[in-house]
């Protein structure tokens, strides 16, 4: 299909599977999905599912376009997008409950709750993992060795300890504590820190302690051999054409890059965030406070979040990207807005739909800035 015609069918959809949320104004959903069906057209989108967040509460969630173009599956509330990288915002928020509850220290040595990991010339600390200065590598600024052995079962890294064989014999990029080098690898040994301090496997503690509380019900890891429905197909370009994607498995790094859900539960996260039910007050200063290197440069990123500004203009942030799927989730606490875009489209310029519905919305245009996390 040329990008041209998947113009035309995403203006004979939009008006099926706009959304339902009744918190904004008619003038304002009808602003926000202009804006978006023209940012769609622009970049010929396949699909798109946004969700705004006002007053700390989900105020609208609307899909657009097709969650399968070849089936003509339309986008509805039901569509289930991959979240990539957003998926470690979710490891932080499990992570430093388990610091408010007493039951991990983020200074310590990992290798006391997992041992399995090797040890380094210097401890590696949860701290490090979270805000990307441990030195992990991540998937091309160095080499990634996998070990390599017989298991019992037939998913062994649905087991987030058991995922470290897939790179914990790497050597470090730099020493911990020297440099930031974002690591999705580095989620992987977070999560299996989080499954050991918190004695219970990493994807239960994730969903009794984050997707319960806040009523997420399609939140669930993006397991391949799981009948998963009202999943997105994902499309790239190929030669100027748009193309199916690959379905690749992210089992092995569900703490980094693994989960799956609809846009109401990733905008039910997002505001979440700014309520009390998932971390008190003085755990999310630490979580957005950004984090340092050891000779004191500010890296932009705190613990699990992009973070910039400061005060009533403090953002917090997180992108993602991997086959199938784009997203971003951008909030605003002390304005306790906020807004998350998934798409299945992988050439989508996130920033421009981002600036469009922030636009749309009478959100200042300098919060738009986000910083690149995948």
């Amino acid at each position: 299909m040329t990008m041209q015609s998947i113009s035309g069918v995403l203006t004979l959809l939009v008006s099926v599977s706009v959304s339902w949320a009744a918190e904004l104004t008619p003038s304002q959903r009808k602003a926000v999905d202009e804006a978006v069906i023209t940012q769609m057209q622009q970049q010929h989108l396949v699909g798109l599912s946004m969700g705004i967040i006002q007053d700390g509460v989900v105020a609208y969630t609307a899909g657009y376009g097709l969650a399968d173009r070849e089936a003509g599956t339309p986008v509805t509330a039901d569509t289930m997008y991959r979240w990539a990288s957003i998926s470690k915002p979710l490891t932080a928020v499990a992570a430093m409950q388990l610091v408010d509850a007493n039951n991990l220290d983020l200074d310590a040595d990992v290798r006391a709750l997992v041992p399995e990991f090797p040890e380094q010339v210097s401890p590696i600390t949860t701290r490090q993992l979270l805000g990307h200065l441990a030195g992990v590598v991540h998937y091309r600024n160095g080499p990634v060795v996998p070990t390599q052995r017989d298991y019992a079962e037939p998913h062994p890294h649905a087991d987030v300890v058991q995922a470290l064989d897939t790179f914990k014999a790497s050597p470090l990029v730099s020493d911990p504590g020297e440099a930031f080098n974002y690591s999705t690898h580095g989620y992987i040994l977070a999560s299996a820190v989080v499954q050991r301090a918190g004695k219970e496997r990493f994807a239960w503690q994730v969903k009794s302690r984050i997707a319960d509380p806040l009523g997420m019900q399609s939140l669930q890891p993006d397991y391949q051999w799981v009948d998963i429905p009202n999943r997105a197909k994902g499309y790239r370009k190929l030669a100027g054409m748009i193309v199916a994607s690959d379905d690749s498995d992210v089992s092995w790094k569900l703490g980094g890059g693994g989960w799956i859900s609809t846009i109401g539960d990733l905008s039910r996260f997002a505001a979440g965030l700014m309520g009390d039910a998932l971390l008190p007050a003085d755990a999310k200063v630490a979580m957005w406070t950004p984090q340092r290197t050891a000779d004191g440069t500010a890296t932009g990123y705190g613990l699990g979040f992009g973070v910039s500004g400061a005060g009533a203009n403090l953002k917090v942030s997180h992108t993602g990207a991997q086959a199938k799927t784009r997203t971003i989730m951008s909030i605003w606490p002390a304005k306790r807005s906020g807004v998350v875009i998934m798409t299945n489209s992988e050439w989508v310029d996130r920033d421009k739909v981002m600036a469009a519905i922030t636009q749309a919305m009478v959100i200042d245009r300098a919060d738009v800035d986000v910083v690149e996390t995948r």
